[in-house]
């Protein structure tokens, strides 16, 4: 069974299903590269909790947690199975309590749309802390190290920067302060400084511009520390969709596991 990475993707606005964009085309072509995993734990950005959870339904419902948007945008369904056991797994390894009713918000489907459209593997979803830190979700993350091991895909999905006050629908020129703090970032992940992550309120004069809240950087840090403490980032995408949401997605692996590597990096595009 392969090792698969960690893998954080940036899931930009919920239209990005429908619209032609670089980082529709890059999700399109992910779930291929990466090949099938024998179970999805998805971490969403838009599911916050107090303390961990996991979703543990059966059958999980698709929701549209979102307002204003075209309305073939609601109708849209992601049928995938639950994964009740991973729910479970994920639990003992880290405390987690398990929501029955839980479903799959757009963090999670939209992303999971367009890399597996065939919607036949289990998924099951878990949440973000805001206010805990980005030190407690990779230690979160190294409990679920192991899964990757029993052919798990840990999918973090939130956005490598996202401002939602400066969006700009249709984009324009990508402003000095979003571009720094994905330059920091790439950075700080290819230089395997998982210290600078935990501290990046401090370290990146940008960052807090960059988020505003702490719910679309979370899953970033889950996704390194399910790598384990030696971990490697590859950056597979680049780019800024709608002025201030940074699409960078990376894959996390550790030498020591055998995990896949070279999964292919894009050039970013201009601002």
């Amino acid at each position: 069974m392969p090792v698969f990475p960690s893998v954080f993707v940036s899931h930009g606005a919920p239209t990005l299903v429908l619209e032609n964009s670089a980082g529709r085309d890059f999700l399109a072509t992910l779930g291929t590269r990466l090949g099938r995993p024998s179970a999805i734990l998805a971490v969403s950005a838009h599911w916050t909790t107090r303390v961990p959870a996991v979703s543990g339904a059966s059958r999980p419902e698709t929701v549209h947690d979102f307002h204003g948007f075209p309305d073939a945008l609601y109708r849209l369904r992601y049928p995938a199975p639950g994964a009740p056991a991973l729910a479970e797994r994920v639990a003992g390894l880290t405390g987690a309590v398990v929501d029955p009713t839980q479903g799959l918000d757009h963090g999670a489907w939209v992303p999971l749309m367009l890399m597996y459209p065939e919607a036949d593997i289990p998924v099951a979803q878990f949440a973000v802390q805001p206010g805990r830190g980005a030190a407690e979700h990779i230690a979160l993350g190294h409990r679920l190290a192991e899964l990757r091991q029993e052919g798990v895909l840990v999918l973090a999905s939130g956005g490598a920067v996202h401002n939602l006050r400066e969006f700009v629908y249709g984009g324009g020129r990508t402003a000095p302060w979003a571009s720094g703090f994905a330059d920091w970032l790439d950075a700080t992940l290819t230089a395997g400084d998982g210290d600078a992550v935990a501290d990046w309120l401090s370290r990146c004069p940008d960052a807090r511009r960059a988020h505003p809240t702490d719910e679309h950087f979370l899953p970033l840090p889950v996704a390194l520390g399910a790598a384990g403490e030696r971990f490697r980032a590859e950056r597979l995408h680049a780019g800024f969709e709608h002025g201030s949401l940074g699409m960078q997605a990376y894959a996390f692996t550790n030498p020591a596991d055998g995990a896949m590597e070279g999964l292919g990096q894009e050039a970013a595009p201009a601002a």
